[in-house]
């Protein structure tokens, strides 16, 4: 009985204590959206293909700024690394627009030719809310992508990543 003096002080200490805690605003987290995704890639120059992609993103912490490297895989294979400039529409929506290098050779085509080339990459990157899921989707547009002629490519991605 001579405790309970001691135990309403703790427990009242601890009301507060825990109401203060809990009163404080909540502190909004940035969605950095750094992620490995993979889904389909159609090709829509030189007769059209269709093939997989597997993108890769990683974004700079505190700029606008994320470095993409995307392989796209049909009737041969080819390997975009882009550097992109992302405007945040809101907390889980990013547009951006990429500047980078087709790295693609041989007779056979990819999806976005089959020469090395100069790639402009627009997309969106939209973060699944309370998830590590990312949607993405883009167009890769390859200037004098082709051998056999200085023909622009154009391919199509979208597909699910995985937040890191």
């Amino acid at each position: 009985m001579k405790y309970i003096p001691y135990l309403v002080s703790v427990l009242f200490a601890g009301s507060v204590l825990n109401l203060a805690i809990s009163t404080q605003p909540a502190q909004a987290q940035v969605a950095y959206g750094s992620y490995v995704g993979i889904g389909p890639t159609v090709g829509l120059s030189e007769g059209g293909q269709i093939g997989g992609v597997l993108a890769f993103r990683y974004k700079l912490l505190e700029r606008p700024i994320s470095f993409r490297a995307q392989a796209l895989v049909g009737e041969s294979t080819a390997v975009v690394p882009t550097v992109s400039y992302d405007v945040p529409l809101n907390w889980q929506t990013d547009a951006y627009l990429g500047l980078g290098v087709v790295l693609a050779g041989g007779a056979t085509r990819s999806p976005v030719g089959n020469k090395i080339s100069l790639a402009l990459q627009p997309g969106i990157d939209y973060i699944v809310p309370n998830s590590n899921t990312v949607i993405f989707g883009n167009a890769i547009i390859a200037f004098d992508a082709y051998r056999n002629g200085a023909g622009t490519a154009l391919s199509l991605q979208g597909g699910v990543g995985l937040r890191f």
